[in-house]
């Protein structure tokens, strides 16, 4: 399995994500949007974008190590976000969970609300996996 990240220098040079990278692998994994509920099912960090994305990466650390895999794998990550200018917040904590080295591609939404009010952020994730 390999992974292949690409910033084509005829594109804008991307700020904390890649723009192309290219994936090999046997299995590709879907997560689901992960948002700041604790096991329980608790919100967690209300009103607090730091916490709720300390918790949004570790729910999806612990949906990855499921299929028995982890944020290296990881090639596509969706960010839904109720303010934009909290993003560089997120991707303080992200850097904490993916190398800085091998960031995945990514899309960043404005959105106005999520599922409940308290979200502040959800993140979706693809993985290719090898064998």
């Amino acid at each position: 399995m390999a992974h292949r990240y690409i910033n084509p220098p005829t594109l804008a040079h991307p700020t904390g994500y890649t723009h192309v990278v290219e994936a090999t692998g046997v299995r590709t994994v879907f997560i689901s949007g992960q948002v700041a509920l604790d096991s329980s099912g608790n919100i967690v960090g209300q009103g607090d974008m730091r916490a709720q994305a300390q918790q949004v990466f570790e729910n999806l650390h612990v949906a990855l190590r499921t299929v028995g895999s982890g944020f290296r794998d990881v090639v596509k990550l969706t960010y839904f976000i109720v303010d934009m200018t909290q993003m560089p917040v997120v991707r303080e904590v992200r850097d904490q969970f993916i190398h800085p080295e091998q960031l995945p591609a990514s899309t960043a939404v404005e959105i106005r609300r999520l599922a409940r009010e308290e979200f502040l952020l959800e993140v979706e994730a693809i993985a290719v996996l090898g064998e």
